[in-house]
């Protein structure tokens, strides 16, 4: 148990300073599209490409980076993500023109297996007991990271708009050199494939398996609503709290920052006192059921000090992802789950490449006085997404107490 629960802290720093250098470059990321160009519709449209982009070569690059640790193991395919990753913030740091962004953020994307790899390392180390916590672990990590990110990247960029990315270079990198020198192997030569089956590499193809040919579908289904849901806030944030409370940049970093928190508290430790006394299943069940009143409440908001109330029920909805996971691992084979968790991150970057050209549109035609002028539409759609994810759950219920 200690040899586990050390690794568990090794991946947990890893995952945490991954989520820091993402989160240092958020609140700068438009200023940095202005050297380019000054128009607003101009920024708005190359910052939603800027953040595609990345989602796009990581669903594409996800499976074959999870079956690479299949064969290799965990530790080497991690390393190389880092190291990527690294390059890429010093790249977007100097980068003099916004083909060379792009590109920066194209080998982010396709070296971005920190998720995969860590969430096939946490499979592989854990067991009935720990594994959904060890899961919740991952998105605290994430909670903690967005939570310290954002704010340091608007303290730093406010030197320069270059250097917060130099600030994540250097955290990448010396998380690189850390995970070289003390990051132990988590998958056994004895259980790694003989060989690399590239049939599989197919993005579309391993997605269609699990959503339409697997054991765990109603699993695979949920969960890919349930993240669909969740990339209201990253696509709309910014743009609703603007229009309703006409907040700038330093007000909604800090509010980026109070989601942060209450993800990471809700995840990380919501997982492990709730979801250990009521199971996975009703953990699901009422994370959703919570999570749709949020929605809700976010969609309906008038005053601003309203908006940090309701990011109080994220608190209790962190219980929901790491709860749908553990399900959905313990249904997957043992030899294949980087083959797996690799599949799952691509249906995750798959919703960050749909969420945003849902959401914005949405917002986009809702805010005109013709359609009634309703900001908070796309809230409305990630409630009723949300409530598909617990239909599901309970068809799910009723096909296993029949059987």
């Amino acid at each position: 148990m200690k040899k586990s629960e050390a690794r568990m802290t090794f991946i947990f720093i890893t995952i945490l300073l991954d989520a820091i250098g993402i989160g240092l470059i958020v609140p700068i990321l438009p200023e940095v599209i202005r050297r380019f160009g000054t128009d607003e519709a101009f920024v708005s449209t190359y910052f939603g490409y800027f953040i595609s982009i990345y989602s796009l070569m990581l669903f594409l690059a996800s499976p074959f980076l999870g079956s690479l640790s299949d064969r290799f193991g965990r530790r080497p395919v991690l390393l190389v993500a880092l190291f990527g990753s690294g390059i890429d913030y010093l790249l977007m740091a100097y980068s003099p023109s916004l083909l060379l962004l792009f590109i920066g953020r194209i080998i982010s994307g396709l070296t971005g297996a920190s998720l995969t790899v860590a969430s096939s390392y946490i499979a592989d180390i854990s067991n009935d007991k720990n594994r959904t916590g060890n899961f919740g672990l991952v998105g605290a990590a994430f909670g903690v990271g967005f939570v310290v990110g954002p704010a340091l990247g608007g303290l730093v960029g406010s030197y320069g708009h270059h250097l917060p990315f130099i600030v994540a270079a250097v955290l990448t990198l010396s998380n690189f050199v850390f995970g070289l020198f003390v990051l132990p192997e988590s998958l056994i030569k004895e259980k790694r494939k003989n060989k690399i089956d590239f049939s599989q590499m197919n993005p579309f193809k391993s997605v269609f398996k699990v959503l339409f040919r697997s054991n765990g579908t109603t699993l695979i289904w949920a969960f890919f609503l349930t993240n669909l849901a969740g990339q209201s806030h990253p696509s709309i944030w910014a743009l609703y709290t603007h229009y309703k409370f006409g907040w700038n940049s330093l007000q909604v970093g800090l509010s980026l920052t109070v989601v942060g928190l209450a993800f990471g508290l809700g995840q990380g430790l919501s997982t492990r006192f709730i979801t250990t006394k009521i199971g996975e299943y009703k953990s699901v069940i009422y994370g959703s059921c919570v999570l749709i009143l949020a929605f809700f409440l976010y969609g309906i908001v008038e005053k601003a000090w309203m908006i940090y109330a309701v990011t109080s029920l994220l608190l209790f909805t962190g219980i929901t992802m790491p709860s749908l996971q553990s399900l959905i691992t313990k249904d997957g084979d043992a030899g294949l789950q980087g083959e797996l968790q690799g599949t799952l991150v691509s249906l995750t970057s798959l919703t960050a490449i749909l969420g945003p050209l849902i959401y914005t549109n949405l917002f986009a035609y809702y805010t005109h006085r013709e359609a009634g002028n309703i900001p908070g539409a796309p809230y409305y759609a990630a409630a009723l997404i949300t409530g598909l994810c617990l239909l599901l759950m309970f068809f799910r219920r009723n096909s296993n107490t029949s059987t």
